[in-house]
């Protein structure tokens, strides 16, 4: 098994595991076994693990997972060691992954089908910040509901980590884009990012002011995270045969609601995207993170690094981002 002799080994990390559900004073750091990769397998040594809310609706059991578990589901490295048959990399590349367990360490282990390679002209640290949350926001405006040029948007969350990236994306569509954020500083940074029009929700309502800036005719798509408070007046925002796209759930799950609904407010369409049915095989995996970490690299996307924690201090980026004080991406750094 190939090794990088310029890194240290060591029988024990790092890690932040889970043992037990509940809010973030459950998190852990705790010294755990190395791990070691098997058959098709990466071991990467981590420059940074992302911090996205599937991470707090694992940890609280709302996703449920076998107990204990190491946390972190997106991050970025160097391959330390390969397993037989991990073919296509090498001791040294920076790769980069999402959508696997244990990133939340200071080593992991994944399986090279799921791994990216990092461009040239991108660092570990970029690449972390903007694979889960650049490729969600792709799928979104891309396939779930393609914008076209005209089309207007309404992105809720607009100033968090995908809506800042799905806002420039949208521009890049051609689209008008409508950001709803709490702060003055969120509005500042989603119009930098290209939003035509930003709502203040904690000062106005949000379905009032979309009806008047789209002259009452609607938008074509709600691009919603937050779920509970949100997903009502979405619908009444909608144009007939608009989309709701809800591919979070920030502020709690949405009631049960009659299907009839949508037909009421002018056969509408609502949709539960995740990215893992957008990365279902492995070309489709390089193409989208490609064309993400491409935009990066060439300019035409701008990833916003909000915050940086400690490996250690996880509770700390967790509260955090559950409290909503957060802008961007929110990093760990082992």
């Amino acid at each position: 098994m190939p090794r990088n002799p310029t890194i240290e080994w060591s029988e024990f990390m790092k890690a932040i595991r889970v043992n037990q559900n509940g809010g973030s004073e459950t998190l852990s750091l705790e010294d755990i076994p190395n791990p070691n990769p098997a058959e098709g397998e990466l071991l990467v040594h981590l420059e940074a693990a992302g911090v996205n809310f599937i991470d707090t609706y694992q940890r609280s059991g709302l996703y449920p997972i076998p107990l204990p578990f190491t946390l972190g589901v997106e991050g970025a490295g160097r391959v330390e060691a390969l397993g037989g048959g991990a073919e296509g990399f090498q001791v040294g590349d920076t790769v980069t992954w999402s959508g696997i367990l244990g990133a939340y360490a200071e080593k992991a282990v994944i399986p090279a089908a799921r791994a990216v390679r990092v461009p040239e002209g991108l660092d570990g640290k970029t690449a972390a910040a903007v694979l889960l949350q650049g490729m969600t926001a792709h799928y979104l405006c891309h396939d779930t509901y393609p914008l076209k040029t005209g089309e207007w948007a309404l992105v809720h969350a607009a100033a968090g980590g995908v809506g800042l990236l799905l806002i420039q994306m949208c521009k890049m569509l051609g689209a008008k884009v409508i950001g709803t954020v709490s702060t003055d500083e969120k509005a500042r940074l989603a119009k930098e990012a290209g939003a035509d029009e930003v709502i203040l929700y904690t000062r106005q309502d949000f379905e009032t002011e979309t009806m008047r800036i789209t002259g009452n005719a609607g938008v074509s798509v709600v691009y919603d995270a937050v779920a509970a408070t949100t997903f009502e007046k979405g619908l009444n925002v909608l144009r007939p045969r608009g989309y709701m796209a809800l591919y979070g759930q920030s502020s709690g799950k949405v009631d049960p609601i009659d299907p009839a609904i949508l037909a009421e407010k002018g056969s509408l369409f609502l949709t539960r995207p995740t990215l893992v049915n957008y990365t279902t095989t492995r070309d489709e995996l390089t193409a989208r993170a490609g064309a993400v970490m491409g935009m990066v690299r060439d300019g035409k996307l701008n990833v916003r690094i909000g915050e940086t924690f400690p490996l250690a201090e996880a509770k700390a980026a967790h509260d955090a981002l559950e409290g909503r004080r957060t802008t961007g991406k929110v990093l760990l750094i082992p």
